[in-house]
């Protein structure tokens, strides 16, 4: 025996996600993140969803966003892992075992440094066996 309108409840429900949707501390969740995860949130995130959800015996809510995350990765000339980070770690923790090929200029991005100094360490090779 039905004593309430379904669809008042979903709708009710939907309010709600929305409001704490609404009302999230961005600058928290970041840093929440990038300590989890070690990765930062670029200001593309996208909300997909959200739900009420029972969580160790308690209600909670659980929102499902979309955030994308540039990711570089480390690998040597005979492709295997060295590491993997988020461009932004990666540009901001360089470490002294990256060393930049002499001449190399400054990139426009990413991609343009990891190609330039891809050719450049293929001009090295050739002049090496010469």
């Amino acid at each position: 025996m039905k004593v309430s309108d379904a669809e008042v409840i979903r709708s009710s429900e939907g309010e709600l996600i929305d409001a704490i949707t609404a009302d999230l501390d961005w600058g928290t969740i970041e840093d929440i993140f990038r300590n989890e995860h070690g990765l930062g949130i670029d200001e593309d995130v996208e909300y997909k969803k959200g739900d009420i959800v029972v969580y160790e015996g308690r209600v909670a809510y659980r929102l499902d966003f979309e955030v994308k995350v540039t990711l570089s990765v480390l690998l040597d000339r005979d492709g295997t892992y060295i590491s993997m980070r988020s461009s932004r770690d990666f540009d901001r923790n360089r470490t002294e075992k990256e060393e930049s090929i002499p001449g190399a200029q400054g990139p426009s991005s990413s991609e343009d440094k990891i190609s330039r100094m891809a050719s450049q360490a293929s001009d090295v090779m050739v002049a090496m066996e010469s």
